[in-house]
């Protein structure tokens, strides 16, 4: 049996939400980040894992500074120096778009590293750890230009390119599954989409419409497979049960208010042949805290300094809404809310959001009396949008319109 600790999304450099350490020179954000890493490694050495698997996007660029890049490195030499074998897979994040430059993290392979492979392509990995061999077919981020050849993106949309995409990392995984011994465990680790998964990436890390691959579950249910490791998605989520289990390890720490009701965390496994017990192990992150208030009454400041009242804001990143009218607008007092926020680890934004009365108008008509489509209709002829392209742009709106009822 081999226990394995899963996790992934570290993300360091995001720096949003936070201030410089006078202490250390460095964001505070880069703390947070480091004491999620340094948790999860402690839990390792304390419990004798066996192995360590990172499924993707160490770094919030593909060019880390040096600082990031000597912060991870350090945390992953504690488990070269126990002998507990580390298995970093490529990311989004993690990889340089053009063909021939190396990810950041290709660094250990590149210094031979004891205990530490780092998986850029597909493969099979035949790993030894104190409870026995396990086989890791490694499945980083699919890069089109990779995979396919310029003839297949030709007169093609993006769905037929992400389909065939799709396709080809379907028969590439399938061949090194049919490679496996029958006798040795073994687990898929890969950083992408799996489809009917819950998508997570954070409010400012949202993939763009059609760009992600989203490969199909089947290819995840082979039962040559114990355990399959995820990562990409930033939710903690388990996508199957078992034969194999398929589970979203999910981000170490929140990036943003996306990400705020999510819990952090990773995954202990222990996995044998035709078999895989997990847990999920949640860790201690910074509170991103949303303050919601109504204020439309006599006195709206009263209001709003009673809701922040209400909550501990202490170490926490903190967001307000203000929901009022135009009306009450003018009443508001902002430098006592700022004084009342003075307590929190970081004011993220004070949001007014004022019902205004006055309606607005597109040519002669109310918008609300518009259907979406005479309200495109409109915006396509104000902006002199020509003729042939405003009649496709309609067309493909009727289409989502049609896909949508």
């Amino acid at each position: 049996m081999v226990k394995l600790l899963h996790f992934s999304d570290l993300h360091l450099g995001v720096e949003n939400y936070g201030r410089l350490d006078p202490q250390t020179g460095l964001s505070t954000r880069l703390g947070d980040f480091l004491r999620s890493l340094d948790s999860v490694i402690d839990y390792a050495l304390a419990e004798d894992v066996h192995l360590v698997v990172f499924t993707g996007d160490a770094y919030q660029t593909v060019h880390p500074n040096p600082t990031n890049q000597r912060e991870f490195a350090k945390r992953i030499r504690r488990l070269s120096e126990a002998n507990i074998p580390v298995f970093i897979l490529i990311g989004n994040h993690d990889l340089p778009l053009a063909i021939g430059k190396a990810a950041s993290t290709e660094i250990f392979n590149t210094l031979d590293v004891p205990n530490v492979v780092v998986a850029d392509r597909v493969a099979t990995h035949n790993i030894e750890t104190k409870g026995g061999e396990i086989q890791i077919v490694a499945l980083p981020w699919p890069i089109r230009s990779h995979l396919l050849t310029k003839a297949q993106f030709r007169g093609k949309s993006i769905d037929e390119v992400n389909e065939e995409l799709a396709d080809a990392v379907t028969e590439l995984i399938t061949d090194e599954i049919k490679d496996l011994d029958p006798d040795v465990p073994a687990i898929l680790a890969a950083h992408v989409t799996v489809f009917g998964a819950g998508t997570s990436y954070g409010t400012g890390h949202s993939v763009f419409l059609g760009r992600d691959v989203i490969l199909p579950s089947r290819l995840l249910s082979n039962p040559a497979l114990d355990y399959v490791a995820l990562g990409h998605l930033h939710r903690h989520q388990v996508v199957r049960e078992d034969n194999p289990a398929v589970v979203y390890a999910g981000s170490v720490e929140r990036i943003d208010f996306g990400e705020e009701k999510e819990e952090k965390g990773f995954v202990l496994v222990e996995v044998e042949r035709g078999r895989a017990q997990f847990q999920f192990i949640p860790l201690e992150t910074r509170t991103f805290l949303t303050i919601d208030v109504e204020a439309q009454g006599a006195d709206p400041t009263a209001q709003v300094l009673e809701a922040i009242a209400s909550h501990d804001l202490e170490e926490k990143v903190v967001r307000l809404i203000v929901r009022t009218t135009a009306e009450k607008e003018p009443l508001l007092n902002e430098a006592e809310v700022f004084r009342a926020l003075s307590g929190a680890f970081h004011v993220a934004a004070v949001v007014k959001d004022v019902e205004r009365p006055v309606r607005l108008r597109i040519g002669e008509r109310n918008y609300e009396e518009m259907s979406t489509r005479q309200i495109l209709e409109t915006y396509l002829r104000v902006k002199q949008v020509p003729q042939e392209r405003a009649q496709a742009l309609l067309r493909h709106a009727d289409e989502l319109a049609q896909d949508l009822e």
